[in-house]
């Protein structure tokens, strides 16, 4: 019975342990790095850098939407490339600029993603989750157009 009871509190330490590296938040530096202003700041950055806008339409109740932070956008390769041809932008799509582009694009949901070119002109968009390859290929496509 000892022994048991001993295998039991390994399992649940482990299970415990397990639990909490899953939960650990990745290196926030490997993923995309969002630009903090407005988008106007971003449009300015991008006719300067002349590069495209690439923003997330999110919602804070938004289950895909937390994914796609917590998963996609922290990826390694999703990082390097994002921040070296985009400059990016997250906007909750219910309050200010956010909201002013949910409406201008009638977004059908959230989340939404956005490439806009450094004059703030449409290019793409995709509605919904999207892991990392996904992802690559819309940045991709994006300049293909």
């Amino acid at each position: 019975m000892k022994r048991f009871i001993s295998l039991c509190s390994v399992l649940s330490l482990f299970l415990v342990v397990y639990s909490l590296m899953a939960c650990a938040p990745k290196n926030d530096k490997d993923g995309i790095q969002f630009f903090e202003g407005t988008l106007q700041d971003a449009l300015n950055k991008a006719k300067t850098e002349q590069k495209p806008i690439f923003i997330d339409i999110y919602a804070t109740w938004c289950g895909p939407c937390k994914l796609l932070k917590r998963k996609t956008f922290t990826n390694k390769e999703v990082g390097s490339y994002f921040n070296t041809n985009y400059i990016s932008l997250s906007l909750d799509g219910e309050k200010g600029d956010g909201a002013i582009l949910a409406n201008k694009y009638r977004i059908p949901g959230y989340p939404t993603l956005i490439v806009l070119n450094k004059n703030g002109e449409l290019v793409n968009m995709e509605t919904g989750y999207l892991d990392a390859n996904d992802l690559l290929a819309f940045g991709k496509q994006a300049f293909q157009k």
